[in-house]
């Protein structure tokens, strides 16, 4: 049995007008930048850990008006979990010994913790009041707030079983290492031996310091010349020089961390990328976190550490960026990680990302919609978040059917608005076919715009319109229709026929099939021979060969579209279904 902080309540701080965000054992925030990641996590601090003491007039929210709020509110609540960290209805016995007081129930007879944490001015002082309280209901999301507090209530001080531990972006192990507050200097000074092994440790080092003294020539004249201090004390002072220190509690004063491909070739921290170094501080903290649970346990305390870390991936190429994820989340206690990476995010759980849109100055939350079975999140994953870890972070989706639009979409975006595709924080993607449901219900999770660009031959538009309308009716209100739209290519064209029949782009193609062909050669021979080769091709041969290619010639075309050399006008290289959804997307992007 367990415990969880499975909800967090946050109104007026910093850029947070109200937010609620549900958290899991492991939870990863992400979006772009000011979206208030950090916000989430000083907010904690403030709650959980010793952030109040920095609590500033930039802390307090201002509204779209300009003005300032009064006061910041945070809540969140503690409930009790099984093994498996699912909540269940009551507290084991050493947690209700814990909490005391504290526990509450709801209308179901679920136990659990509520804590309110206001910060406010002190008008009189000219400093900052933080107060905390317990609350006896934890209210529906619109009412929270009107939640009342009193002094009855109010808890002194913070709770000792919750610890929370920051991992802040600028870490750095070299300087942790000359900062008493830091984790690693505070791991370091609770070095403990038992007296006997102190004594024999300390007789050791006198040793050690005597014979490196002897051994040293620049050492024995050093210390010749400081000899004459003694005529400062009348001849009562003595000269020592240890180049080791004479005492075991002085240790962490003289401590350094090597590290290397062996013993041999180890080198300091200092010599070190800020790679290494920012993983060495992160597992620092991991290391004081598990000593400090250990030692709650022998003295038969509880303790559950929440940690929150800011960017891990910061520094690390991907491989290091996924194990760094995976230890700090293999951990006792909650964690809570903000990033940027499509690494981490592929390797996350979908049911642990949340990620932070900012729409018309307020912070929303977007989570996997409920509902979705295992079967379907097993799906997601695999089909999505493997590989397609990045599109988490679009502003706007554009699906299409194989990698051969893939590679064309963006390029005819490029040419149609004049800058390029990620500019604007689009991704296009092949679904592999016309496998669109995953990829929707993945986009209605976390609230991107989704624009499909579907080919119209065969029975192909009758079954993309039937995918929608299930996945319609099996979200329900969840499916919002104002971020689809879907757009079809001219009747039974595929998107090589669109390009060829409709649109006449006979020359890009056959550029684009030639450069494929010859891969670069410079051979002018060899390059007219197959130009012929192709030029002489009827519409259908020529079908054909792009249709057989593979697609190894979009690319080709991709390129051969962004530079236009034969100098067309933009309607004759895009789609009329293209147009328009890059038309659609426009104005989302811009709404």
């Amino acid at each position: 049995m367990g415990i969880l902080i499975d909800n967090l309540r946050i109104a007026g701080f910093r850029g947070i007008d109200e937010l609620e965000v549900e958290l899991s054992s492991s939870t990863l925030l992400i979006g772009i930048n000011n979206s208030g990641k950090t916000s989430i996590i000083k907010a904690m601090q403030l709650a959980l850990g010793d952030y109040s003491r920095f609590l500033s007039e930039e802390d307090f929210h201002i509204d779209s008006d300009g003005n300032s709020i009064d006061e910041i509110v945070v809540d969140f609540r503690i409930v009790p979990t099984s093994t498996k960290m699912e909540r269940v209805p009551r507290f084991d016995e050493p947690w209700i010994r814990e909490f005391g007081e504290l526990i509450r129930a709801d209308s179901n007879d679920q136990q659990f913790v509520a804590i309110r944490t206001i910060g406010k001015r002190d008008r009189i002082n000219g400093n900052f009041i933080v107060e905390r309280f317990r609350l006896d209901q934890w209210r529906d999301s619109g009412t929270w707030k009107l939640e009342p507090t009193h002094k009855r209530t109010q808890v002194r001080g913070r709770i000792d079983s919750l610890r929370h531990v920051l991992i802040n972006a600028q870490r750095d192990i070299h300087q942790d290492l000359k900062e008493k507050s830091s984790f690693v200097s505070r791991l370091l000074s609770d070095i403990q031996y038992e007296e006997s092994d102190e004594k024999a440790l300390e007789e050791l080092i006198g040793e050690l310091n005597k014979k490196a003294t002897q051994k040293s020539q620049s050492i024995g004249e050093l210390k010749t010349q400081l000899s004459e201090l003694n005529k400062t004390f009348e001849g009562a002072g003595q000269v020592d020089i240890t180049p080791f220190p004479k005492k075991i509690r002085n240790l962490a004063k003289y401590f350094n961390i090597h590290f290397g491909e062996s013993e041999d070739q180890s080198l300091p921290m200092e010599y070190h990328g800020m790679g290494t170094r920012s993983w060495a501080s992160m597992l620092t903290v991991r290391a004081f976190t598990d000593l400090l649970i250990k030692k709650n346990r022998q003295d038969g305390k509880q303790l559950f550490p929440i940690t929150t870390v800011e960017e891990p991936e910061a520094h690390l190429h991907p491989n290091a960026q996924r194990t760094t994820y995976e230890q700090l989340t293999d951990t006792d206690g909650q964690v809570v990680i903000t990033s940027h990476s499509p690494y981490l995010v592929s390797i996350a759980r979908l049911s642990e990302i949340r990620v932070l849109v900012k729409q018309y100055n307020r912070i929303h939350i977007r989570a996997l919609l409920p509902g979705l079975d295992s079967e379907d999140e097993k799906v997601l994953s695999r089909v999505i978040m493997r590989f397609r870890g990045e599109i988490v972070f679009s502003k706007a989706l554009i699906l299409v059917e194989g990698i051969t639009e893939e590679q064309l979409v963006p390029a005819m975006y490029h040419l149609c608005e004049e800058r390029p595709i990620y500019s604007r924080g689009l991704n296009c993607v092949s679904v592999g076919g016309q496998n669109y449901r995953p990829f929707l219900q993945f986009s209605m999770s976390f609230g991107i715009p989704v624009c499909i660009i579907s080919d119209n031959d065969g029975n192909t538009k009758k079954e993309v319109e039937s995918q929608i309308k299930k996945l319609r009716k099996d979200l329900g209100s969840n499916f919002e229709e104002s971020k689809l739209s879907v757009e079809f290519l001219d009747a039974s064209r595929d998107i090589e026929s669109e390009l060829l029949i409709q649109l006449r782009m006979k020359e890009e193609i056959i550029d684009a099939l030639v450069a494929a062909a010859t891969r670069g050669t410079a051979n002018k021979k060899h390059l007219s021979a197959k130009r012929r080769e192709f030029v002489g091709l009827s519409d259908e041969d020529l079908l054909e060969a792009m249709r057989s290619s593979k697609a190894s010639y979009a690319g080709y075309l991709a390129d051969t579209i962004v530079e236009n050399p034969y100098k067309k006008e933009k309607a004759e290289l895009i789609p009329s279904a293209m147009s328009k959804s890059f038309l659609t997307i426009n104005q989302w992007l811009d709404s």
